[in-house]
């Protein structure tokens, strides 16, 4: 396994198509309205990445993804393909993931965004999952180990009743869209790769109110 190590300038390169894949986040919330179709959120992020920021979305065409960014709505956990058909209503939950190429460096994100007044169990799947998130990132930094991020992640899940989708996991990132090492968001203390400084991937915890499960559909 070959793990990549990037330069301070890299990572200076590395932080401004981070910054981008933000600021189109940032951007998109005020369209996350009931009535709105996610292929219409599709276009507000794919003409800002294109004409505003001169970058391209990496999802487009990435091993034949149609669009531009990806729209998970309610159930679906990850990858959800912008349409015409599907309309957001109220009480809606959905992930939009962006993820752009700036000088050839990938910045990858995303966001979980409520659609009107959405039920206090779907808040609270939000509000512990971003902890599940937070918590992990405040963990990293040489020494520790993978499995002591996927350990953090997964005990704060379970302790408030929910579960660890295991189907899918962070990555590393660069010049590619998915790199080595693999980022799984559960595990044991001290197991797993060592972090070295100079590593750069994604931690994208995936926490399901049910089992862990998922069928691809």
């Amino acid at each position: 396994m070959t793990i990549q190590l990037r330069s301070a300038d890299d990572i200076a390169k590395m932080r401004v198509a981070g910054r981008l894949a933000a600021e189109v986040l940032e951007l998109i919330g005020q369209y996350v309205v009931p009535g709105v179709s996610t292929q219409e959120l599709d276009k507000i992020c794919h003409d800002h990445i294109v004409d505003v920021q001169k970058a391209i979305p990496a999802c487009l065409g990435y091993r034949g993804f149609p669009k531009s960014v990806c729209t998970s709505v309610n159930q679906v956990v990850c990858h959800g393909i912008p349409s015409d058909k599907k309309i957001l209503k109220n009480g809606d939950i959905i992930n939009i993931d962006v993820t752009v190429i700036k000088e050839g460096w990938y910045g990858d994100t995303s966001k979980m965004y409520v659609v009107g007044d959405v039920a206090p169990h779907a808040q609270r799947l939000i509000d512990i999952s971003q902890e599940c998130l937070y918590k992990a990132i405040d963990m990293v930094k040489p020494g520790i180990r993978l499995g002591d991020i996927g350990h953090v992640i997964q005990t704060h899940a379970e302790a408030n009743y929910y579960s660890v989708v295991r189907d899918y996991c962070g990555h590393g990132i660069g010049m590619e869209f998915h790199e080595e090492p693999q980022v799984l968001h559960y595990g044991k203390p001290d197991t797993g790769l060592v972090l070295e400084e100079g590593m750069t991937f994604t931690i994208e915890p995936m926490v399901n109110l049910g089992k862990p499960q998922v069928k691809l559909l």
